[in-house]
């Protein structure tokens, strides 16, 4: 059953090689939002999309790039693996409104509008005030749904976060957090959030990153799928979905560069722990993307039939695509 349902992940960021798109056919993965950049600037996140391109060309036989909702649908029939575009911060349209559509025009899917400090647009979720979205911030959201650039909250603060979703007109997503009350990291979300991402018609995607789950890299696979059961009575079954926040073969000075940017001297330990310096051990049942038929099998020995597993491993994230990543008026 696991090669037949429709799987996409709502977020990874590994350095990326011919051998994890290969692990992606082999786990059966049809489509992965992929983070483009962190703190880059709009020439580097240029850059990042150059490199992208290189991509696509070296490895035609494997990926293809998602600049549409369609677009997973036809890399799944032709055998490879769909990529589409998020950026895990508003840096790549610096402070110019004009880019949004233009990064958007060039295959950005998907904007968070902090990520963990304030932002020219909102609060981030380590900040001890939390200030809304700002003026440039509503301004921004206002033209992201027109686009169709998807506001994605996951590195946000709770009034930020419901501001946002009360000012855009278009469904809003936290593409990789799990429940506060699942495990109290600064980064998952309290259940007004979660509600309030579920009338918007919204989608929350369970992160696999080991610092975001109850007992960390020994979190188990029932106490996961026991947490997206949870939530699907709370959310409904069309409002959640997968985004792992697999970072595969990355560097410790990636990890340095996604806390820090060039904000600090001083490494920012997220969560306030130095035991959270390094890369967490990852979880036994979710090594690589080989990987992903577990979690259907966990959801199956959960009580999931076949259509909500589909939901929750891929139909879901299509579903709100459709919803939030297509211009106004097309």
């Amino acid at each position: 059953m696991s090669r037949e349902i429709l799987t996409v992940d709502g977020l990874q960021y590994s350095n990326w090689s011919r051998e994890i798109f290969q692990q992606m056919r082999e786990g059966g993965v049809d489509a992965v939002h992929a983070t483009l950049v962190y703190h880059e600037t709009c020439r580097e996140t240029l850059y990042r999309m150059g490199e992208w391109n290189r991509r696509f060309e070296a490895f035609d036989d494997l990926i293809m790039h998602v600049r549409e909702p369609g677009d997973i649908e036809r890399a799944r029939q032709a055998g490879k693996t769909g990529i589409f575009f998020g950026a895990q911060n508003c840096s790549p349209i610096e402070d110019d409104i004009d880019l949004v559509a233009i990064m958007r025009d060039l295959g950005l899917m998907i904007m968070q509008l902090t990520y963990n400090n304030q932002s020219l647009l909102a609060c981030g979720c380590y900040e001890a005030e939390d200030s809304g979205i700002t003026r440039f911030g509503r301004q921004v959201i206002a033209e992201m749904n027109r686009v169709g650039m998807v506001i994605d909250m996951s590195h946000s603060a709770e009034r930020s976060t419901l501001e946002a979703i009360e000012l855009s007109r278009r469904p809003v997503i936290i593409s990789h957090a799990n429940p506060s009350s699942f495990h109290p990291a600064k980064r998952n979300k309290s259940d007004k959030v979660l509600k309030a991402i579920a009338e918007c018609d919204g989608l929350l995607g369970f992160s696999a990153y080991p610092f975001h789950l109850r007992n960390g890299p020994d979190c188990t696979l029932d106490d996961y799928c026991d947490m997206i059961a949870d939530t699907a009575d709370l959310m409904g079954i069309e409002h959640i979905a997968i985004g792992t926040d697999l970072c595969q073969d990355q560097p410790t000075s990636i990890l340095e560069w996604m806390r820090n940017g060039r904000w600090s001297k001083q490494m920012d330990y997220g969560e306030g722990s130095q035991a959270n310096a390094g890369w967490p051990k990852p979880l036994p049942w979710l090594r690589d993307n080989r990987d992903f038929p577990n979690l259907i099998k966990g959801l199956g020995k959960r009580g999931f039939d076949d259509e909500s597993i589909e939901r929750i491993m891929g139909r879901n994230w299509v579903e709100l695509l459709e919803r939030a990543a297509v211009p106004e008026g097309r």
